[in-house]
């Protein structure tokens, strides 16, 4: 049994990194299913509710590392903490992890294959990354009801130029990763 891996807000300057696993059934094939990234938010939504149709219960699952957890021990290891914590939430112990990427903390007793741009060739690291971009988007889209002048409804937490001058204005939030440094926003052009 086969699970696939991903994480989705590495780059980000906020909000927590999110991963996840989700065991991939033998002969399921869905159509349009592939990376995240190269998906509109419509078609990623629509994939998720899908896969949540298809895919058993306890076949997927997700794992966070909060900002406080990607400060004390990187951004790296918060990643592998994150994969790790979805792999462990899945109802059955797959045989073998696809990790997108080109490297990771092994899982103990599980053996694993990174497979770098594994979320555009392997659909179980797809509907991973559906499930990890997804369930960020809606975190982000939730914490910037309560600091709505970054923009993370829009921004999801990355280093755009108008998160960068909130950043300039505002400061940081609890929910910034203090360990990550963003260049200042270019100064506006006066015409």
């Amino acid at each position: 049994m086969t699970a696939g891996v991903d994480e989705a807000g590495r780059g980000c300057l906020a909000g927590p990194v999110v991963a996840a696993a989700v065991i991939w059934p033998d002969g399921l094939t869905l159509p349009g299913l592939t990376d995240s990234k190269k998906l509109t938010e419509k078609q990623r939504e629509a994939l998720r509710e899908t896969l949540e149709k298809q895919l058993p219960k306890g076949h997927w699952s997700i794992g966070m590392a909060s900002p406080e957890e990607i400060d004390q021990i990187n951004i790296l290891q918060a990643t592998y903490l994150a994969m790790h914590r979805a792999i462990e939430h899945l109802s059955e112990q797959p045989t073998l992890l696809l990790i997108d990427g080109n490297r990771f903390k092994p899982y103990p007793e599980i053996d694993h294959q990174c497979e770098v741009k594994g979320d555009a060739r392997f659909q179980a690291i797809s509907a991973a990354s559906i499930f990890a971009k997804t369930e960020r988007d809606q975190w982000m889209a939730t914490l910037h009801t309560r600091h709505p002048q970054y923009a993370w409804d829009r921004n999801k937490g990355y280093p755009s130029v108008g998160h960068r001058r909130a950043l300039e204005e505002f400061g940081a939030t609890p929910f910034h990763r203090r360990s990550f440094t963003w260049k200042p926003a270019q100064p506006r052009l006066k015409l």
